[in-house]
């Protein structure tokens, strides 16, 4: 593959919505790529916190293939095994009631925000929350509770009825939140916006409010979920009263599949024909799907926070020996946001010079996605990477 190309067709037939790596991938295996020119990146951004198994994991390759010689598709009208299975571990694994499958995060974040309309539909509950710093999705729904401006400001207008509260401040939820609220959307462990985590304050008085009110909790889990933190969901940690879970990344492993998993309160809200999808819950999709379960399920999860802890440890030193270019680490488990003082563009650039691959989010934030499978070896790797680049910038 000739990258140049690449780049000259890309042009040609795409809208320009991607600002894509000066990069061509041939193959991909473990934590690394491989470049058409025989280069070896060491992934630590897991395609965006998807490929949470790495790339050619054989136990996925198999269940994907074995589901690909069944059936490919054969739509929601029948009943499937694979997408019943699935939604049977995701339930083991976070507690909730019932599950919904769609393809991909935004539309998890859609299919909550229906279900909260429904919930609530003939009541004066219509206003729905989220917080600054928040990224929920590029559709109109899921982009209206996205509070960035750099998303959503071309866009206008939006859906109406949503406000945006200052993240971490338990002032702005008492001054924002009253009797019309309907639902509260919220990521505990902000991923677009930083790898901001919420304070122990600030989910204490939103579970008050709750009570207080009546409102929904959805949690947005659809970066920090799927055992990236070490525990299924990132917001049993922070305590939080959620009622519904929007999923998705991670949980096919690296095949589109969303989902929205719901507790007791809204398990019996929609009923046939309400909601769905053509392709929510492919078999193949699916078939992946358990294999990630099964994954979490024999130490995989658990593992992450053991590997999360030395990833933050050694940044926590690097911090230490660099406190004028460091300013900040943030983060649990395998999602961990490193704070510079200066923009961090030039940083990933020099980084994938020296083969390995990070990514940048809110202008000098350096976030660290990488696949579950990670070794201390390859974490190793990364820091004396990162310290030979922090030193020379």
């Amino acid at each position: 593959m000739d990258i140049n190309n690449l780049k000259d067709r890309e042009q040609n037939d795409f809208f320009h919505t991607y600002k894509r790596l000066e990069i061509a991938v041939e193959k991909g295996e473990g934590c690394y790529l491989y470049t058409a020119g025989g280069s070896k990146i060491l992934d630590m951004f897991g395609g965006l916190a998807v490929n949470v198994l790495g790339y050619g994991h054989k136990k996925m390759n198999d269940a994907i293939k074995e589901q690909v010689d069944k059936y490919i598709h054969i739509s929601n009208f029948f009943y499937q095994e694979k997408q019943i299975g699935l939604a049977e571990k995701i339930k083991t694994l976070s507690g909730a009631n019932k599950v919904f499958f769609c393809n991909s995060g935004t539309e998890a974040a859609e299919a909550a925000i229906k279900l909260v309309r429904k919930y609530f539909s003939g009541s004066n509950k219509t206003e729905l929350v989220s917080f600054t710093g928040s990224f929920h999705g590029r559709t109109m729904g899921a982009l209206s509770l996205t509070a960035r401006k750099k998303y959503r400001e071309q866009f206008r207008p939006l859906l109406p009825g949503i406000k945006h509260l200052e993240f971490n401040s338990a002032d702005d939820l008492e001054r924002g939140i009253n009797e019309n609220t309907a639902a509260v959307f919220i990521e505990c462990l902000q991923g677009e916006g930083g790898i901001n985590p919420a304070s122990k304050e600030f989910i204490l008085k939103l579970n008050e409010l709750k009570q207080k009110f009546g409102f929904l909790i959805s949690a947005d889990e659809i970066q920090s979920g799927v055992g990236r933190t070490g525990t299924f969901s990132a917001y049993t940690q922070f305590g939080l009263d959620a009622d519904i879970i929007i999923m998705a990344k991670g949980i096919g492993g690296g095949l589109p599949l969303g989902a929205i998993a719901g507790f007791e309160r809204v398990e019996n809200v929609f009923t046939y024909g309400e909601h769905g999808s053509t392709f929510g819950g492919n078999p193949v999709a699916a078939a992946s799907g358990i294999v990630v379960m099964e994954e979490l399920e024999t130490g995989l999860m658990s593992a992450n926070s053991v590997k999360g802890k030395l990833l933050f440890d050694k940044l926590a030193a690097m911090k230490l020996k660099y406190p004028d270019k460091i300013k900040n680490i943030r983060g649990m488990g395998l999602m961990i946001g490193i704070e510079l003082t200066f923009p961090g563009e030039k940083i990933t650039i020099e980084m994938m010079k020296r083969g390995v691959l990070v990514n940048c989010t809110n202008e000098n934030v350096i976030r660290l996605l990488p696949p579950y499978i990670i070794t201390n070896n390859e974490i190793e790797l990364f820091i004396r990477v990162f310290d030979e680049v922090i030193l020379s910038v």
